[in-house]
């Protein structure tokens, strides 16, 4: 039988510092990873400023005129970062009510002709005009950089608690380094004609997820083994980590990916803003054929715990191709239009009879 939840569990970061409560800490990741798929991280070490920072930042960058977040629309990135506005996209056949701005860590251009196409997924971010957001580029430059060193410590406390030998995830970095992705994400509150579905149940493709929840509204769920939602509310000085497909399939199905959703505010009538950061991997790894050798005691754990969660719609390409063809695939189901303009062929394959009025990925 299963190992059910009704809660989030909190792990503090600051357990690690003391050789005397670190196994507190190992121990406490290993359940998070095995049995919920999610957890709180506080006394982590981003800067308290910078998390401010950009906090204060989100919902000052959706009060932009609507003609520079145009200007900045995701259409005109063939990396699939900018500008998305509300409603675009469409989760278990429903609308969700959020806009967002997506952009990544510092990253080139190393596709050339002749590359696949989804190695044109990395590349640089645009921006909103610096004299009508001072800052706002550096601020958030130095805070993804934090965010991206704090996530590859986790990935690695994780594999120490998996008991996996050092450097186990190694073979997912490319030379150079990955680029990770982020979003600022504004849901705003339900009109009396639209849903209370901010994004739909759904996991997250990489490893590792650190969520900055940059308003006090309640909202994201998570799916425990009986299929009830369990609140994760925001706790302030905390990041909620979830485990992404892509880990849960490297580690043959010991960590788990969770189902989780976010319901739109319904208190205050003021929106809910948040800030997701996607560790992802490397693009030319087939991920169900790279799988860790797991040590049987963790297997163990698997075993005993018996089938978790819901079933995963759209990752089984994660034994068959490439992790940049599914990420490339998603992105252009998620925004066709971005799809049609740069993937002109794959758009097609996905879309035979024409631009949809959503784009849907699940």
């Amino acid at each position: 039988m299963a190992t059910n939840f009704s809660s989030i569990p909190i792990l503090d970061y600051s357990l690690l510092s003391d050789p005397t409560t670190r196994p507190q800490f190992i121990s406490q990741l290993q359940n998070a990873l095995t049995n919920v798929g999610f957890y709180y991280l506080t006394n982590h070490p981003v800067p308290q400023d910078d998390v401010d920072a950009a906090i204060a930042f989100a919902p000052r960058f959706f009060d932009l005129p609507v003609e520079e977040k145009e200007r900045i629309r995701m259409i005109h990135s063939p990396h699939f970062f900018g500008y998305s506005k509300l409603g675009a996209e469409m989760t278990k056949g429903q609308v969700d009510q959020r806009e967002q701005f997506d952009f990544g860590t510092s990253a080139e251009v190393r596709w050339k002709e002749g590359d696949p196409d989804f190695m044109r997924l990395w590349g640089p971010s645009q921006w909103p005009d610096e004299a009508l957001l001072p800052n706002f580029k550096a601020t958030f430059k130095r805070y993804v950089d934090s965010l991206q060193r704090l996530s590859q410590e986790l990935l690695s406390l994780a594999g120490e608690a998996l008991q996996l030998p050092q450097g186990a995830f190694s073979r997912f970095v490319e030379p150079g380094g990955n680029q990770d992705r982020v979003k600022i994400v504004k849901y705003p509150v339900p009109t009396e004609s639209s849903s209370n579905q901010g994004v739909g149940p759904h996991y997250d493709g990489g490893f590792l997820t650190l969520l900055l929840q940059a308003s006090p509204h309640k909202g994201l769920q998570v799916q425990n083994v009986s299929g009830d939602w369990v609140d994760a509310p925001p706790i302030p000085g905390t990041f909620v980590v979830n485990i992404g497909k892509a880990l849960e399939t490297v580690t043959q199905g010991v960590a788990i990916a969770t189902s989780h959703r976010v319901l739109s505010p319904n208190q205050g009538l003021t929106p809910r803003y948040s800030i997701p950061f996607f560790q992802m991997i490397s693009r030319g790894t087939i991920i169900g054929k790279e799988v860790l050798e797991i040590p049987q005691e963790i297997l163990a754990i698997k075993e005993k715990r018996g089938k978790v969660g819901t079933d995963s719609v759209n990752y089984a390409e994660y034994s068959e191709l490439l992790s940049g063809q599914v990420a490339l695939i998603g992105r252009v189901k998620s925004h066709p239009d971005v799809g049609e303009r740069h993937y002109p062929e794959l758009f097609k394959k996905f879309f035979p009879d024409g631009l949809p009025k959503h784009g849907v990925a699940y």
